[in-house]
């Protein structure tokens, strides 16, 4: 097993994360305990001493069944992580009794990582309005000795991820993002790492293999991820091109069944970092597998737009939700806009597609995208 020093801690740079565990007969509320445990006893026998859990997490009931699998093992043995649950801003404000819950279900005196959960467009107010002193209340619990290290998670837009580092980036000793060869371009990744350099906080990770989605490339994407470097499986050189960015100590693998506990334990047994040809290749890659509708910010269009509509931003939606199906971000950045600054409120006049360099049909791409909304 790879390790990093994070402060005098050794942690495996593969962490057990555990949003999909596996369950019992399809329910998600329902986790098969004993594969856990098998799934569990194994990591540490193998090194593995990162395990990520939160409150949301299989309806609220990852936290005890990880609870469950480590109370069979040393405190000494693993660091524990979990989330305060501000992605529901009916939590705000609640974080002592959430936390004191949070203990008793992971059955622990304290946890060795705390975070400040999925800091995004639809929560950013919230987390910053000092009324609800949500972080202020987590450094109280940090000088109790019941946290020992204090991090936030994000999938906002690099505005909103900068605008929470403004206010507590000398707080916050590390962040979690969504990093893989897709989404270091497609979610700007790559813009929060250097601001996270800059700041000299280190990057945890999170869906290294876009929820399964670099696992199951398309015979076509497999041939040119295979022409970069054929030695390995696909989900191993998504692992690969994380292991290539020096800012990362900790990548979360939200393992589902023994295999894949083996599959990654396997390639983390030694570090494989992509050369600046292959880097230069796999990011090819992945903007090709992308590359929905071409804009390219210009905002020419959004000078014109009578309903005064960010184009640019919800073009980048758009490509999310044709390359994803949807899911949470773009429901989660959707979410976040009054009604007339969604798509839904083109009117179709195409003053924005006269003056597009790209000659991108705006007014359709709108149309399609509320359309495939509804579905």
């Amino acid at each position: 097993m790879i390790y990093n020093n994070f402060k005098g801690k050794s942690i495996s740079a593969l962490g057990f994360g555990t949003m999909r565990l596996p369950t019992v007969d399809g329910d998600n509320a329902k986790i098969d305990q004993a594969k856990v445990n098998e799934m569990f006893d194994y990591a540490i026998a193998h090194g593995v001493n990162y395990f990520d859990t939160a409150w949301g997490y299989h309806s609220g009931m990852s936290e005890i069944s990880v609870g469950e699998a480590l109370k069979r093992h040393g405190r000494d043995e693993f660091y524990l992580a979990t989330k305060f649950p501000g992605y529901d801003v009916s939590n705000m404000g609640k974080a002592p009794e959430i936390f004191a819950r949070q203990l008793e279900k992971c059955q622990v005196e304290y946890f060795d990582f705390y975070l400040v959960h999925n800091v995004c467009e639809a929560n950013i107010e919230y987390y910053l309005d000092p009324k609800y002193k949500t972080v202020e209340y987590l450094l109280e619990e940090k000088k109790n000795g019941r946290i020992k290290h204090l991090g936030f998670s994000t999938h906002a837009t690099f505005e909103n991820f900068k605008r929470f580092l403004d206010m507590y980036g000398e707080v916050m000793e590390f962040c979690q993002i969504q990093l893989n060869y897709l989404d270091y371009e497609f979610q700007d990744a790559k813009a929060k790492i250097e601001y996270l350099r800059e700041l000299n906080i280190p990057v945890w990770v999170m869906e290294p293999v876009r929820g399964g989605r670099l696992a199951n490339l398309s015979e076509s994407e497999l041939n040119d991820l295979h022409k970069i470097r054929n030695d390995e499986s696909a989900p191993a050189l998504a692992f690969r091109f994380v292991q290539s960015i020096p800012e990362v100590t900790v990548t979360l693998s939200g393992m589902s069944n023994f295999e894949q506990v083996k599959e990654n334990i396997e390639t983390y047994k030694e570090s494989k970092p992509f050369n600046a040809d292959e880097m230069q290749k796999i990011l090819s890659l992945g903007k090709k597998m992308t590359e929905c509708v071409p804009c390219t910010s210009c905002r020419y269009c959004t000078e014109y737009c009578p309903q005064g509509l960010d184009i640019p931003k919800l073009i980048a939606l758009y490509n999310e939700q044709v390359f994803s199906g949807g899911g949470f971000i773009v429901s989660m950045s959707l979410g976040s806009l009054p009604e007339d600054k969604r798509p839904s409120a083109c009117i179709g006049c195409g003053a924005c597609q006269a003056v597009c360099p790209q000659n991108i049909r705006i007014p359709e791409i709108f149309s399609d995208f509320v359309e495939r909304r509804k579905k």
